[in-house]
């Protein structure tokens, strides 16, 4: 989600520009509403392919007793918009790191502390990835496999994959056992991601794309941070992880602001459409109102 160039914290979510004296200062809301171009193709995005065109940097995130990397790349240089910007169907500020992404790797360390998580030989997707910093966290605990998703590829390319790489680099050493996590990189849109993610549990044929499908298939552990704000988006988001949760014991942890106001969307917006579906059960973990933003929440997701 898109660098924050300003300082060293996470980017809180502003709806308005507030140099803004008139409009909504965000792109989509002002005006009549015009349809979204068609989402990009869906694509691994290789190691390989990290962009060597882009400035990245690195600065410290301390989360209590662990030091993780956040990368820094300009928005301008990628995509050549201002930092502020996001464009539903081009860029959905993916470079930022979001509150949302902190709040999500400190409850996962505190499931983990407490008996309630463990990441050992989990298979791991992260959604809306960023940064990347929870699905580095799964990383450093021990998964054996993290596929990290966005919508953009250039945002894999430019500061995904880097970022990912320099946390790996810190942490482990090249002789390292527990460097052993298979990661993965995919740029593709909600409604499409099914068609190239690996994990995908089979359709009612026991195929995926006419092919058989390992009954052992779908993803441990789902993790999304800053994913929900957008209303329009939250069927699809949800009708993938139920094509991706592996059953019945996969989780999906959910960080986000309870509304984002002027959007619609919102933890409590998404978790009333899991209950109503029924299928998955879903309780707040965390809850975060320090003021630096309207109130921030956690929610675990799991089978009935």
């Amino acid at each position: 989600m898109e660098a924050n160039t300003t300082g060293t914290g996470p980017e809180p979510f502003r709806l308005f520009d507030e140099k803004s004296q008139s409009g909504f200062g965000f792109g989509f809301l002002d005006g009549p509403e015009k349809p979204l171009p068609p989402p990009p193709p869906c694509v691994e995005v290789l190691l390989s392919q990290v962009s060597s065109n882009v400035e990245f940097n690195v600065e410290p995130v301390e989360l209590d007793d662990l030091t993780l990397l956040k990368g820094r790349v300009s928005t301008k240089e990628v995509f050549g918009l201002s930092n502020s910007d996001l464009i539903p169907g081009k860029y959905e500020g993916g470079l930022k790191l979001w509150e949302g992404s902190l709040d999500l790797v400190k409850t996962l360390s505190s499931e983990m502390q407490s008996g309630q998580l463990s990441l050992t030989g989990k298979r791991v997707l992260e959604l809306g990835c960023g940064h990347g910093l929870p699905g580095i966290f799964a990383c450093l605990k021990g998964a054996c496999a993290v596929h990290f998703q966005d919508f953009n590829a250039e945002v894999l390319q430019c500061l995904t994959i880097p970022n990912v790489n320099a946390n790996i680099q810190q942490n482990f050493s090249a002789a390292d056992d527990n460097n052993s996590a298979e990661v993965r990189f995919f740029a593709c849109d909600w409604n499409e991601a099914h068609l190239i993610l690996p994990h995908v549990l089979a359709d009612d044929g026991g195929t995926k794309n006419g092919q058989i499908v390992d009954q052992d298939a779908g993803y441990d552990i789902i993790l999304m941070a800053e994913t929900v704000y957008s209303v329009s988006t939250l069927p699809s988001l949800y009708k993938l992880i139920k094509k991706c949760l592996r059953s019945p014991h996969g989780i999906v942890y959910l960080a986000a602001k309870k509304h984002y106001f002027g959007v619609g969307g919102g933890s409590r917006r998404f978790v009333s459409i899991v209950e109503k579906d029924g299928i998955l059960a879903a309780s707040l973990v965390a809850e975060v109102t320090d003021g630096s933003s309207n109130v921030r929440e956690v929610w675990k997701l799991h089978f009935r």
